[in-house]
């Protein structure tokens, strides 16, 4: 398969996509709970993250998403997807609505919105370092950044630790990204819990203007990286979204 993954349980198919800060291992504190409360759950490293290296001939993350999970002999199934990997869950919600159950969207990057002055100033302060060769610097930025108050160390450790191996792949010579993928909102229309944290940036917080059909929940908690800050809290919203989808 072109893409890592993991897969674990029995019951209704849930897919999880991680942050662009992280990869499938930001899932750990919900793995088992998630496997626990019923579901056949598949987390993977998006192209570019943890164990998934960046090819050298374009790409596109909802094709190795659907390939991935007809490799698995799923056909229908529940999506997660948090910042980066919330993006690509759209994609794959409005290319194949067919096949997704519902949508659970954590501080999702919206495909169609142009990102705000305050986003694109963190891009411009992690590219600097990069450049510097300053990885450990831009790696803390995105922790010191992107992280709420509540996280703990080891959610610092780890975001951390994700960071650099994703610049590792990133910064490999020859490697391309993905293929820009168009997403058309109004395809969205599957039960959807979009989850925002009142301490991330605008780009982040969701209304009912971008997803009208989805159900929003603003935590007055968090920042962007809720299921990492308030892991348990986070875990029982999703199991508790999920159950009420398949008494429907």
């Amino acid at each position: 398969m072109t893409i890592s993954y993991d897969v674990a349980g029995d019951g209704p198919a849930l897919l999880l996509l991680h942050a662009g800060v992280c990869d499938r291992r930001m899932w750990d504190p919900q793995w088992e709970a998630l496997v626990a409360a019923g579901f056949r759950v598949v987390r993977c490293d998006l192209r570019g993250f943890g164990q998934s290296p960046l090819p050298t001939e374009p790409y596109s993350n909802s094709g190795d998403v659907l390939g991935l999970l007809d490799s698995l002999g799923i056909d229908r199934f529940f999506l997660a997807g948090c910042s980066y990997g919330g993006k690509v869950a759209l994609e794959v919600a409005a290319s194949s609505p067919e096949r997704v159950e519902a949508l659970i969207l954590l501080s999702a990057a919206l495909p169609w919105r142009e990102p705000s002055a305050e986003l694109r100033a963190v891009g411009e302060r992690e590219d600097a370092l990069v450049e510097a060769g300053d990885l450990a610097g831009a790696a803390q930025l995105m922790v010191d950044r992107w992280l709420g108050p509540d996280a703990d160390d080891k959610a610092g450790r780890a975001v951390h630790e994700m960071q650099l191996r994703a610049y590792e792949l990133q910064l490999a010579e020859g490697v391309v990204g993905p293929v820009k993928v168009q997403v058309d909102p109004a395809a969205v229309t599957m039960p959807c819990l979009a989850v925002s944290g009142a301490h991330d940036v605008a780009d982040f917080r969701h209304t009912e203007a971008d997803l009208p059909a989805a159900r929003n929940v603003e935590l007055p908690w968090a920042a962007h990286l809720a299921s990492m800050e308030r892991p348990d809290e986070v875990t029982e919203l999703i199991v508790g979204f999920l159950r009420e989808q398949t008494r429907a």
